[in-house]
């Protein structure tokens, strides 16, 4: 057989956590065609991976990719990490239905909530839909690097149905009625499914709660219950999972999953100040699945922080003195921070109690030094600013000036906000009812990024920690997230399945620090983050990336879920 691609001489990781093994993998039409020692065969392209691992595409269920699917069509930074086939519309915040005239509804969701610009959006985004199934096409038609799947959203549902009265009131029994056509019709046309958020830490930018947190948990469960095929995906609260409210709330998520056979799945995280929380979450996930419902959780691979810099947000941008400073353009604010007497004044400020409003989600907060860390090199340890202030003997935010000015103002600090204790995550990330997703791309644009969570378990759990072994961390990443998430013919290396791989060195793969970009549309800035070691990442057959560089293909597609 002659060849579209042909992988030579890598060692096989093939996603199902069995031994590795050398071997070449042929591919045909986009599929794996046939896996051994292929010698002599001709193909149009052949890739060496002497000395590197090749696996299945990586796949990432928890992405905010349905804004930035119109003017980035290789899908940065997850395909940077390795992520061939993502999941976008998570946590109810989707772009459909919605008509145009009315497209500020959704944005007012998007905005604040997941840090989407308004303005980006408006410059890059142009309208052809009114209807999910519409948007479906439109998306179907655009270029596209990797695979997506997108669920209906509750926000933008509401807003259709019910306009401005959608982030006001609950819903009459005549726009609950509307939607669950919506959904039903979205689901028909291939939506992954449903999501919403019932977070408090989703709010639009005028501090009011996002559409779906105004629905009962009577709309909710009607949705749900009506749907008929397709996932769930809640971002909920509360966040205490040791609460009587939390019990209450994961009690009514599990009758749901076992009375609706809708499979149910949500972020869950460790907290500093709730240590072991979560585990009573995953007690009701165990007693889910044996009365027949199917829950799981999403973890992460490292703590959730929040990117603190001058070039993006520190935490001080709306105090007095700071914001007056930090609206003037960086080199004019690298020049004041020069300044002995602004210097003084900024301490001073910084060093108040904080009385200012509420900070939600992943905006940045008002610091904890011994719990903010600098951020000068991706391996780690890491130190916190108060550990390097004392040994400098200064004060936290003198340091912070300092190590920014010292590196011409490209310097980050992390300021966790969830899964702190490392120990912890470890256990999250092991847990069978567990699968290790949550990067968020697309959303949080100038806040986090957390593209790379991959990366970061191969690098710091299997080589540097050795906590899997390289076929278990694969596997979770491949094979376990496909499988929960329903994408059967991805995941896996094997003849027939869908030819979305990765070219990996072992010894070298790893994220790479953060950067600070002006790409999106309307010159907004957004985090970028890039990775070693990566040799080549393969979507439906093509070449996408070659030692992380865009080939020019653009082979992604659509993935509409199947019904039975």
């Amino acid at each position: 057989m002659a060849y579209d691609l042909l992988v030579k001489n890598g060692m096989i990781v093939d996603g199902s956590g069995l031994p590795r093994f050398r071997g070449d993998i042929g591919v045909k039409d986009g599929r794996i065609a046939e896996i051994g020692r292929l010698t002599g065969a001709s193909a149009t392209e052949t890739l060496d991976a002497e000395g590197h691992v090749v696996s299945p595409g990586f796949v990432d269920g928890h992405t905010h990719m349905d804004a930035q699917i119109f003017w980035d069509p290789i899908g940065t930074s997850s395909c940077y990490q390795g992520v061939t086939s993502v999941v976008m519309g998570n946590c109810g915040f989707t772009l459909a239905p919605c008509r145009e005239a009315e497209a500020d509804l959704v944005f007012r969701n998007l905005e604040r909530a997941e840090d989407i610009s308004r303005a980006a959006m408006l410059a890059g985004i142009k309208w052809r839909w009114e209807t999910f199934p519409e948007f479906l096409d439109v998306l179907e038609s655009l270029p596209k690097g990797i695979n997506y799947a997108g669920y209906v959203g509750h926000c933008a549902l509401r807003t259709y149905v019910m306009g401005q009265r959608a982030f006001t009131d609950e819903a009459t029994e005549g726009d609950l009625k509307k939607m669950v056509h919506l959904v039903k019709e979205a689901v028909a046309a291939g939506a992954h499914g449903f999501s919403t958020t019932r977070s408090v830490n989703h709010q639009t930018s005028d501090d009011k709660p996002v559409a779906s947190r105004l629905a009962s948990w009577s709309e909710f469960e009607t949705l749900v219950r009506t749907m008929g095929a397709g996932m769930v995906e809640v971002a909920g609260e509360p966040t205490g999972a040791s609460s009587e409210k939390a019990r209450l709330y994961y009690e009514g998520l599990s009758k749901l999953a076992i009375e609706s056979g809708r499979p149910i799945t949500f972020g869950l995280f460790n907290r500093r100040k709730m240590p072991g929380g979560w585990r009573s979450t995953f007690d009701i996930i165990e007693r889910t699945a044996a009365q027949g419902g199917n829950m799981f959780a999403q973890v992460h691979s490292r703590a959730l922080s929040v990117l603190l810099s001058f070039e993006t947000h520190t935490p001080f941008d709306k105090w007095d003195v700071w914001k007056d400073m930090r609206g003037r353009p960086l080199a004019e604010q690298q020049k004041m921070l020069r300044d002995p007497e602004m210097r003084r004044r900024l301490v001073e400020v910084a060093s108040k109690p904080y009385d200012g409003p509420q900070v939600r989600g992943t905006e940045a907060r008002p610091p904890e030094w011994e719990h903010v860390f600098a951020l000068t090199d991706m391996a780690g340890p890491h130190k916190s600013m108060a550990e390097l202030a004392r040994q400098r003997n200064t004060h936290p935010v003198e340091l912070m000036i300092d190590m920014a000015l010292e590196r011409d103002m490209k310097f980050f600090m992390m300021q966790p906000i969830a899964n702190e204790n490392q120990a912890e995550a470890l256990e999250l990330m092991k847990h069978p009812r567990s699968v290790v997703t949550f990067s968020d791309s697309g959303a949080h644009v100038s806040q986090i990024m957390d593209s790379s969570l991959q990366t970061h378990l191969l690098s710091h759990w299997v080589r540097e920690r050795q906590a899997f072994t390289l076929e278990e961390a694969v596997k979770l990443i491949t094979c376990d997230t496909a499988t929960q998430f329903g994408f059967h013919d991805r995941g896996l290396v094997r003849e027939g399945m869908a030819a979305d791989l990765v070219v990996f060195d072992p010894d070298t793969v790893g994220p790479r620090m953060p950067e600070v970009v002006t790409d999106l549309p309307a010159e907004a800035k957004r985090l970028r983050q890039k990775a070693d070691g990566m040799r080549a990442t393969i979507v439906n057959g093509q070449v996408l990336l070659r030692d992380n560089e865009p080939t020019g293909n653009l082979p992604g597609k659509l993935l509409r879920k199947r019904r039975n």
